[in-house]
């Protein structure tokens, strides 16, 4: 299957609004459910919507409640992490916004964002062991970027925005994280146009162009099915397996009917020689697709190719 016959159309659209409405819990007067099972659900796309847009207006107390909603759903996520941080940093919650870095860095330990924040936290609140693990990681990033790496002048002024933190002259102006260059990638219109070059980079074959750009489409709108399937799609491409699986059911995880990650994981699993998991995608895409779907027509070419 092209990308293009998924994505194209009502591209922004589709990535604003979301397409992983979950369902709500029990009611209707009954009192048999647990706690647990009538709690709501949340679309984590929506939510993480929600927090941006609160986040960017100040309103930190709005975008914890949905950084909270996001989280609940997938707790993982590592750049709804790095945003609870920025939240927590803008209620003045030092400690949780640390708390909030640390889990986003365990789960990507190459943001350059987190790993600056963090460093400016702990400094804050005195930890200067801590705080000189962070800038040394910076160092190391950046020794292994170079001059002509994508994140080059990012690491460079993490690294100097740390090194002052840590030295501060008698006239210096109180730590705070960078408010202004983490947020800039959060803003829709930003996540729009890197999602657009993702996809033209993707076509041209252009792989590792194309997960920078996805990376900053995954800033702007946080764990959206699109969104991570297409990473999912580029580590495949980029022969990095393990992190594809990793994507897809993520996708699949938030959006269970997403079509373009089902049939992308039966791909992969076809590819890797799991001709049963494959065909088990292709069963839940038959299932979805009554009159038939391009994505299952495509599956299924797929699975006998391989199958021999």
């Amino acid at each position: 299957m092209t990308l293009h016959h998924w994505i194209m159309l009502g591209i922004a659209a589709t990535i604003i609004t979301g397409q992983a409405a979950a369902s709500g819990g029990g009611g209707g007067g009954s009192f048999s459910a647990a706690p647990s099972d009538s709690a709501p659900a949340y679309d984590p796309t929506a939510e993480f919507a929600k927090g941006n847009a609160a986040l960017r207006a100040g309103d930190y107390k709005a975008a914890d409640r949905a950084f909270r909603n996001v989280l609940a759903v997938v707790p993982r996520d590592a750049v709804t992490l790095y945003l609870s941080g920025l939240t927590k940093a803008g209620l003045g919650d030092d400690k949780g916004a640390a708390k909030a870095y640390e889990k986003s860095l365990k789960y990507d330990g190459k943001s350059v964002n987190a790993h600056r924040d963090y460093a400016l936290t702990l400094i804050k609140l005195g930890d200067k062991d801590k705080a000189a693990a962070e800038l040394a990681a910076l160092k190391t990033m950046a020794a292994t970027c170079g001059e002509t790496c994508p994140q080059a002048a990012d690491l460079k002024a993490a690294v100097a925005a740390v090194e002052a933190a840590a030295t501060p002259s008698a006239d210096a102006a109180p730590i705070k994280p960078l408010f202004a260059s983490s947020l800039m990638f959060a803003d829709p219109g930003v996540g729009d146009s890197a999602y657009l070059q993702a996809v033209q980079l993707i076509n041209e074959h252009r792989y590792s162009a194309a997960l920078e750009a996805l990376q900053r489409a995954r800033t702007a709108f946080g764990p959206h099915p699109d969104v991570l399937t297409y990473i999912g799609y580029t580590y495949r491409k980029l022969h990095r397996y393990g992190d594809a699986e990793r994507y897809y059911r993520a996708a699949l995880h938030i959006a269970p009917t997403h079509r373009g990650a089902t049939e992308y994981y039966g791909e992969l699993k076809a590819e890797r020689g799991d001709i049963a998991g494959a065909r088990a995608m292709l069963a839940r895409l038959d299932a979805q697709c009554s009159f038939g779907c391009v994505e299952a027509e495509d599956l299924r070419r797929w699975i006998d190719a391989r199958a021999g």
